[in-house]
């Protein structure tokens, strides 16, 4: 390029098109860190603890078929043990379990709220604090930690985050008289939280009663696909 075809900065298209591609840089970036970090180390810029640091980015990849809990339990055998130590602590239909999960993270453990955006490309925070496969608040996570003493947990580990699902589970039964296996009502406390389930405040939000009742038809789903297989589920896990 000679010095006449250089463009100036001062050209308004150039300024857009710097801070458009640098937003896409930055969400690329945020989205994709396990696949850098695997090409960081495939590449030798990174000579230590490289298979740790590979094995921890392939937990966090979800399961290939979310849809048919046979196929999704029978690629994560650890999820099974999870998800059924969790529905015998708190008696909560594992379907119900693993629906609630379906809508709110997709079984993707690193999953967070989009973010608010300054000027375009400056990333701000998120709209929430909700994290995770449960996609649990820092508020309530504490309660929940408070409550089982499970001060450890996390919520990017899917056998705690099943797990403070069967507990909010219990806890809106036990407060709102909802029962454990009714997934509709139980997503809306869910979602409102239990002093908001109780005003009715879902009742003006008609996308979230819709997608409750989404979460009620795949509980049903999944409840006729373990059925299916469960034997066999059983029979792997020995």
């Amino acid at each position: 390029m000679t010095e006449d075809s250089t463009p100036s900065w001062r050209d308004w298209r150039i300024w857009f098109a710097w801070r458009s591609g640098r937003r896409r840089w930055l969400l690329a970036l945020a989205r994709n860190r396990c696949r850098l970090v695997v090409i960081g180390l495939l590449a030798g810029l990174v000579t230590g603890g490289a298979l740790l640091l590979i094995a921890s980015c392939a937990t966090q990849i979800p399961p290939r078929n979310i849809d048919d809990a046979c196929a999704l339990l029978a690629e994560r055998s650890d999820w099974l043990a999870d998800a059924r130590a969790a529905s015998q602590r708190w008696d909560v239909p594992l379907p119900v379990l693993l629906s609630i999960i379906y809508h709110e993270s997709s079984f993707r453990g690193e999953v967070r709220p989009p973010r608010t955006w300054y000027f375009g490309f400056i990333p701000g925070p998120h709209r929430s604090s909700a994290y995770g496969y449960s996609q649990a608040l820092d508020g309530t996570w504490g309660d929940y930690l408070a409550a089982t003493g499970q001060h450890k947990a996390k919520r990017n580990r899917f056998g705690d985050a099943v797990d403070f699902v069967g507990w909010y589970v219990n806890e809106t039964h036990r407060r709102n008289r909802i029962a454990k296996s009714d997934a509709y009502h139980q997503y809306l406390a869910y979602h409102e939280g239990h002093r908001g389930f109780a005003r009715g405040t879902y009742r003006q939000k008609p996308w979230l009663m819709q997608r409750a009742r989404q979460v009620r038809e795949q509980a049903d789903r999944y409840q006729a696909q373990l059925r299916r297989c469960g034997p066999q589920l059983r029979a792997a896990q020995r």
